[in-house]
Protein backbone atom coordinates (compact mmCIF):
# COMPACT_ATOMS: atom_id res chain seq x y z
CA UNK A 1 0.00 0.00 0.00
CA UNK A 2 0.69 3.61 -0.70
CA UNK A 3 1.55 5.77 1.87
CA UNK A 4 0.81 9.51 2.49
CA UNK A 5 1.15 11.85 4.18
CA UNK A 6 -1.84 14.00 6.19
CA UNK A 7 -0.89 17.60 7.68
CA UNK A 8 -2.98 18.35 10.87
CA UNK A 9 -3.41 21.72 12.35
CA UNK A 10 -3.60 21.21 15.94
CA UNK A 11 -5.13 24.98 16.50
CA UNK A 12 -8.35 25.05 19.18
CA UNK A 13 -8.46 20.75 19.09
CA UNK A 14 -8.75 18.93 22.56
CA UNK A 15 -5.92 16.74 23.24
CA UNK A 16 -7.49 13.24 23.37
CA UNK A 17 -9.69 13.48 20.46
CA UNK A 18 -7.07 15.25 17.91
CA UNK A 19 -4.56 11.94 19.42
CA UNK A 20 -7.16 9.54 18.69
CA UNK A 21 -7.63 10.67 15.23
CA UNK A 22 -3.57 10.46 14.50
CA UNK A 23 -3.40 6.84 16.31
CA UNK A 24 -6.06 6.03 13.05
CA UNK A 25 -3.51 7.31 10.62
CA UNK A 26 -0.70 5.92 12.16
CA UNK A 27 -2.16 2.24 11.64
CA UNK A 28 -3.73 2.78 8.76
CA UNK A 29 -6.97 1.94 10.20
CA UNK A 30 -8.80 4.31 7.42
CA UNK A 31 -7.65 2.69 4.66
CA UNK A 32 -10.04 -0.44 3.30
CA UNK A 33 -7.21 -2.68 2.86
CA UNK A 34 -6.14 -2.75 6.86
CA UNK A 35 -4.59 -5.54 8.44
CA UNK A 36 -3.40 -6.34 12.18
CA UNK A 37 -0.18 -7.46 11.73
CA UNK A 38 0.94 -4.91 8.96
CA UNK A 39 2.20 -1.57 9.04
CA UNK A 40 0.99 0.27 6.10
CA UNK A 41 -0.65 3.62 8.11
CA UNK A 42 0.49 7.33 7.07
CA UNK A 43 2.72 10.05 7.87
CA UNK A 44 1.13 12.46 9.61
CA UNK A 45 2.64 16.05 10.50
CA UNK A 46 0.89 18.02 13.41
CA UNK A 47 0.87 22.33 13.17
CA UNK A 48 0.38 24.80 16.25
CA UNK A 49 1.17 21.94 18.32
CA UNK A 50 1.40 24.51 21.18
CA UNK A 51 -2.10 25.17 20.50
CA UNK A 52 -3.86 22.27 22.04
CA UNK A 53 -6.93 22.90 24.08
CA UNK A 54 -7.11 20.20 27.57
CA UNK A 55 -10.45 20.30 28.91
CA UNK A 56 -11.50 20.50 32.27
CA UNK A 57 -8.65 20.82 34.77
CA UNK A 58 -6.15 18.64 33.75
CA UNK A 59 -3.70 21.87 32.51
CA UNK A 60 -3.11 21.85 36.49
CA UNK A 61 -4.51 18.41 37.98
CA UNK A 62 -3.01 16.28 35.59
CA UNK A 63 0.57 14.08 36.56
CA UNK A 64 3.28 12.33 34.13
CA UNK A 65 4.62 9.62 36.35
CA UNK A 66 8.26 7.78 35.74
CA UNK A 67 10.15 5.08 37.32
CA UNK A 68 14.10 4.13 36.98
CA UNK A 69 13.38 0.94 38.50
CA UNK A 70 15.24 1.60 41.64
CA UNK A 71 13.49 2.09 45.13
CA UNK A 72 12.18 5.43 45.84
CA UNK A 73 12.91 6.65 42.41
CA UNK A 74 9.35 7.49 41.46
CA UNK A 75 8.81 11.29 39.87
CA UNK A 76 5.61 13.01 39.00
CA UNK A 77 5.66 15.61 36.38
CA UNK A 78 3.40 18.37 35.97
CA UNK A 79 1.23 18.20 32.74
CA UNK A 80 1.83 22.31 32.71
CA UNK A 81 5.56 22.02 32.84
CA UNK A 82 6.04 19.71 30.01
CA UNK A 83 3.37 21.05 28.33
CA UNK A 84 5.30 24.26 28.30
CA UNK A 85 8.98 22.89 27.46
CA UNK A 86 7.90 20.92 24.64
CA UNK A 87 4.35 20.55 23.81
CA UNK A 88 4.77 18.04 21.07
CA UNK A 89 5.71 15.34 23.51
CA UNK A 90 2.49 15.88 25.28
CA UNK A 91 0.55 14.59 22.29
CA UNK A 92 3.13 11.65 21.50
CA UNK A 93 2.65 10.59 24.79
CA UNK A 94 -1.34 10.83 23.85
CA UNK A 95 -0.92 9.09 20.67
CA UNK A 96 1.53 6.60 21.92
CA UNK A 97 -1.26 5.20 24.76
CA UNK A 98 -3.32 4.88 22.08
CA UNK A 99 -1.12 2.52 19.59
CA UNK A 100 -1.16 -1.19 20.57
CA UNK A 101 1.58 -2.26 22.29
CA UNK A 102 2.81 -4.72 19.51
CA UNK A 103 6.17 -4.43 18.00
CA UNK A 104 5.02 -2.26 15.56
CA UNK A 105 4.27 0.79 17.59
CA UNK A 106 7.82 1.73 17.50
CA UNK A 107 7.54 2.14 13.64
CA UNK A 108 4.26 3.79 13.83
CA UNK A 109 5.04 6.55 16.28
CA UNK A 110 8.41 7.17 14.13
CA UNK A 111 6.16 8.81 11.07
CA UNK A 112 4.93 11.44 13.63
CA UNK A 113 6.26 14.64 12.93
CA UNK A 114 6.02 18.56 14.00
CA UNK A 115 6.66 21.49 12.35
Amino acid sequence: MEQQTHTIDATGKILGRLASQIAVLLRGKNKSGFVLNEDSGDFVIIKNADKIKVSGGKYTKKFYWSHSGYLGSGKETPFNKIFEKNPGRVLIKAVYGMLPGTKLRAGQIKRLKFE
